[in-house]
């Protein structure tokens, strides 16, 4: 049980609000609601960023992918891309919720940043986030030319269910081999849908919590539940056995987040393979701190750490000048 006095003194204040989301993203009423006030951000754009929307083919179907690409103003040189993918418990969300984190690793090294509103579950259950996640990878490998990023060395990012996606796009893109990723940022990531761990189980945690979990994942999973079929890794990335030759990865995660110990098992099993990883945890850090209560001391420390790692790896596994 998580109780408001284990919690940050900070990130105390807003211990209600953010129980209440928990219950929101556990229910089908709170999740479409989210979802409908999600339309009245589409097409937000970030003061002072070169700011873009453009529409891709879904390679795997006839759907057409809504993309957003950001970049600094005015750029010359060609810069680092990234696939930047939005959390949302694979349930909700759009790039534009997340303009605020986008400019911060604009503004931390400049790079171009491109971020699909991939399918949500209710609506497509796995593969379809996925797929459309993957095939924005591709188009953004094909099209780097055009929008100035550095061909075939990217990074992928994500928060959440974007860090699980992340992990996943990272498997494939090493198992398919049709694209090179420099580095990867699995952020408190969502990944493992048999919710075995100790941090996973039974858990009252604010902004989510285990019975929102399960939700989230019953809906992203339901075609392959259904037809009792075997959940692949590209779903649910904790299930993969081989993590060699992943790209090197950042990630964080408060103690008292429901992914604190999938996110560590991932860390772990990546040290092992003998890949490269910055990890840094946050005592007494519900699930997506540092976003919901930015202005925090432990959110700001988190941001330090986070941004100053990813400016490391770009000087370490990007070559600028390429």
């Amino acid at each position: 049980m998580v109780t408001k006095k284990m919690l940050n003194k900070e990130l105390q204040k807003k211990y209600w609000i953010l129980k209440l989301i928990a219950f929101m993203m556990s229910n089908y009423w709170g999740i479409k609601l989210i979802n409908k006030f999600s339309r009245i951000r589409k097409g937000a754009d970030i003061k002072g960023i070169d700011c873009e929307e453009i529409y891709i083919p879904g390679r795997s179907g006839n759907n057409k992918i809504r993309v957003r690409i950001f970049k600094p103003l005015n750029s010359t040189e060609k810069l680092p891309g990234m696939l930047y993918i939005h959390g949302g418990g694979y349930l909700t969300g759009i790039p534009e919720f997340f303009l605020d984190v986008m400019k911060r690793f604009i503004e931390a090294k400049p790079c171009v940043i491109v971020s699909p509103d991939y399918r949500l579950a209710l609506e497509a259950p796995f593969p379809a986030a996925f797929d459309d996640c993957y095939d924005t990878l591709l188009w953004l490998k094909e099209n780097s030319e055009k929008i100035g990023a550095i061909p075939n060395n990217f990074i992928v990012a994500g928060h959440s269910a974007g860090g699980g996606l992340t992990a996943a796009v990272s498997l494939k893109a090493r198992d398919s081999e049709d694209v090179h990723i420099a580095f990867q940022m699995p952020i408190y990531p969502m990944l493992d849908d048999r919710q075995l761990t100790h941090a996973a189980s039974n858990t009252n945690a604010p902004v989510w919590n285990s019975i929102s979990n399960n939700y989230a994942w019953n809906q992203y999973l339901k075609d392959f539940k259904e037809k009792n079929m075997d959940i692949p890794f590209y779903a649910a990335a904790a299930r993969a056995n081989d993590y060699s030759k992943l790209p090197p990865a950042i990630t964080l995660v408060g103690d008292l987040d429901l992914f604190l110990d999938e996110t560590i098992v991932y860390v772990e099993n990546l040290k092992n393979a003998g890949t490269p990883v910055e990890f840094k945890l946050f005592k007494g850090c519900f699930h997506a701190f540092d976003i919901i209560v930015p202005e925090a001391k432990i959110s700001k420390d988190a941001w330090f750490f986070l941004l100053n790692s990813y400016s490391d790896y770009i000087d370490k596994y990007i070559k600028i000048n390429d």
